[in-house]
């Protein structure tokens, strides 16, 4: 039987103490990490040379410490739209969620302090290189607490919005079904119906869900 290769990736971030950690988690968790970087300029000279199927890049990194890491991951994402791409970040910074999740799959905004669950930073990953996206509930929660007046989900139920937060974590249906103790067909219906109220443009049916999710992020 041949085995599949690891997935190549190339690691961004300033940070040397985190970026050898994740190094090293990765390499015990079957990736093969081809490339470590310390500032933006050696993450695009490392996509170039090593052409991972990830990257993984903290959003502030030399020489400002402001958005050198998104920046990159924009070029990164117009020049190797085939690279998934997760960026972390040290806070919530909404704008830069909503601009990376914009293209709609293969990406992925997490804390860094999600790292510490490594079961669910290790599933992220997958997701992430598989073509999903992956949005941190941190986000989704401080997005909650300040919807704007014109609430676009205003139409859903408590429990289609109960839906639509776990859609936003990234779970599957049956992810859902499983969080809520109902039937998968239910949380079908309910993830129906909320594609529907929201108005999205009929698409790719991950896609709706995507765009199901930035509208949820989006409505503060």
């Amino acid at each position: 039987m041949v085995m599949p290769d690891p997935v190549r990736v190339v690691l961004a971030d300033d940070d040397v103490l985190l970026r050898e950690g994740l190094a090293s988690l990765l390499d015990r968790s079957g990736y093969l990490v081809v490339g470590q970087a310390g500032t933006a300029t050696e993450l695009l000279e490392h996509v170039e040379r090593h052409e991972p199927e990830l990257a993984i890049i903290d959003i502030r990194m030399p020489p400002t410490q402001s958005t050198e890491g998104l920046d990159a991951a924009r070029s990164i994402r117009g020049d190797h739209p085939q690279v998934a791409i997760l960026v972390l970040s040290a806070h919530v910074e909404v704008e830069h969620a909503m601009d990376l999740l914009a293209s709609g799959e293969r990406s992925g905004y997490l804390l860094k302090s999600r790292v510490t669950d490594i079961d669910q930073f290790l599933e992220a990953l997958d997701r992430i290189v598989r073509g999903g996206s992956v949005v941190d509930p941190a986000v989704v929660l401080e997005l909650v607490a300040a919807r704007r007046v014109h609430d676009p989900l205003e139409e859903l139920s408590p429990r289609e919005r109960e839906v639509l937060s776990l859609m936003a974590e990234g779970r599957s249906n049956t992810g859902i079904a499983s969080a809520l103790w109902v039937a998968e067909g239910t949380v079908e219906k309910h993830v129906r119906s909320i594609l529907a109220k929201l108005r999205l443009p009929e698409a790719e049916t991950d896609h709706r869900r995507v765009l199901a999710v930035l509208t949820y992020l989006d409505a503060r």
